[in-house]
C-alpha cells in the first residue's frame, strides 16, 4: 500500500477531522503534502505516514518558536 493514494476523505477519516480541516490546511502550506491530478488532490501514503512522525512531540513546547 505504500504507493497508494488517499482521498482528501479518507485522510480525513483516518485523522478524524473535516475535508474542509485538509483544504485550509493545503491553502495555508501548513498541511500534508499532495499531488494535484488536474482538479484532482490526492495523498501518497508514504507522505501521509512521514508527515505524521514528523508531528511527534514529547510536550507541548517542541516545535514552537518564538518570532
Amino acid at each position: 500500500m505504500k504507493d497508494s493514494l488517499m482521498t482528501g476523505m479518507q485522510l480525513a477519516a483516518r485523522w478524524q477531522c473535516s475535508v474542509k480541516k485538509l483544504n485550509a490546511d493545503r491553502l495555508n502550506t501548513g498541511g500534508c503534502p499532495y499531488v494535484k491530478i488536474g482538479r484532482l488532490v490526492r495523498y501518497r501514503v508514504e507522505d501521509v505516514e512521514t508527515f505524521e512522525a514528523q508531528q511527534l512531540r514529547r510536550n507541548t513546547s517542541e516545535g514552537y518558536h518564538h518570532a
